[in-house]
């Protein structure tokens, strides 16, 4: 585990609020505006929405529920989010993979980069020293995922792990359930580090998985659970949740050769790949060059994006929310293992929404 007390207890106190289908947070603008907002989608961000929910009942902020604007929101993972704002059915969805991603997309949205974080890989195998953090590849990891490599002593996973005494303990993999952006973010690192992995599965926000021995579960705290409950299983969630559920973590390794840790810092690093936002605003930032400048970048990081429609009943909530969001909102990332948005994409995020119309 990393060595960060304070953020574990953080984020497990956060962890039950989390979990929850239906989570609120209360904003207000310049002006005093009365309105119910409604979102959906990606439990990836979800911790991050639960602690915006708990502002309004601090001292001195001035994000109060009598200052007008609630948030509803209810995770369910990324296509289910995609899904509800492309039918009009919230005022904004939720996904940690681009648009381009999903088959229908939603054309008359805004696509909104407004956090950035990692995918963690999960594991447990008892026997190992306690927190023994192991090193993995990509190559290996696809392997796993490929179904090519079943048991945890695999001569390959002990050439990257030699002072440990790996046991003879047979691998599950663990994947999502249903569209997942973390899945997305997850088969886009493999596809990039392993052509095996690339021509075998792909890039995808729910791909068909091989192998013989694997499992599947519901978002990123139903992935953090199997792992947790299943010795030998191996999974992927965002950092979060692999921290709030006491899960070792992958050290894992970037182009440059070092093994990372999933770190406020090594995203960071990570995110300097894209800082500006492509045309229709998405960012890709796994797997950073062979370059000093990313040394230390962790290569699974990403961002995720609130999706909203470019003309809404409810502009003026949903711009006074999301700009809020983007800005004053990230002051509370880090202690949701998010990394402040750099300031580019923050311009880019202000712009997007000041085009919102009603």
């Amino acid at each position: 585990m990393p060595k960060n007390g304070m953020i574990m207890r953080i984020a497990l106190a956060l962890a039950a609020a989390a979990a929850l289908a239906v989570t609120a947070v209360s904003a207000a603008g310049a002006a005093r505006q009365s309105a119910t907002l409604t979102g959906a989608g990606s439990t990836f961000v979800q911790p991050l929405i639960s602690t915006w929910t708990q502002i309004p009942s601090q001292a001195g902020s001035p994000f109060t529920s009598a200052k007008g604007i609630t948030v509803n929101y209810g995770g369910g993972g990324s296509g289910a989010g995609v899904a509800a704002i492309t039918n009009h059915t919230v005022d904004f969805g939720a996904s940690d993979a681009p648009l381009s991603a999903f088959a229908n997309g939603c054309p008359t949205c805004y696509q909104i980069p407004w956090a950035l974080s990692g995918t963690a890989v999960i594991y447990r195998v008892d026997g190992l020293p306690a927190h023994a953090l192991l090193r993995m590849s990509g190559a290996v990891l696809g392997k796993i995922y490929l179904g090519q490599i079943t048991y945890w002593d695999d001569k390959a996973i002990k050439g990257l792990n030699k002072t440990l005494n790996l046991p003879h303990t047979a691998i599950t993999t663990v994947h999502r359930d249903s569209s997942s952006g973390t899945t997305y973010n997850f088969t886009d690192f493999l596809s990039s580090a392993s052509k095996p992995f690339k021509t075998g599965v792909g890039t995808g926000t729910f791909p068909t998985w091989p192998g013989s021995n694997t499992a599947q579960a519901h978002g990123s705290s139903g992935m953090a659970a199997y792992v947790n409950n299943n010795n030998g299983a191996i999974g992927y969630v965002d950092v979060y949740y692999g921290v709030s559920a006491h899960l070792d973590l992958m050290r894992m390794q970037n182009k440059a050769g070092k093994y990372v840790l999933p770190t406020g810092a090594s995203i960071a690093a990570a995110s300097k790949i894209q800082t500006n936002p492509s045309a229709d605003g998405s960012l890709s930032i796994v797997n950073p060059p062979n370059t000093a400048a990313y040394a230390g970048a962790y290569p699974v990081s990403t961002y995720t994006y609130v999706d909203v429609q470019k003309q809404s009943t409810q502009a003026g909530a949903v711009k006074t929310f999301l700009n809020w969001a983007v800005t004053t909102g990230q002051n509370y990332a880090k202690q949701n293992i998010f990394v402040p948005l750099p300031a580019p994409v923050v311009k880019y995020d202000k712009q997007q929404i000041a085009k919102i119309t009603g």
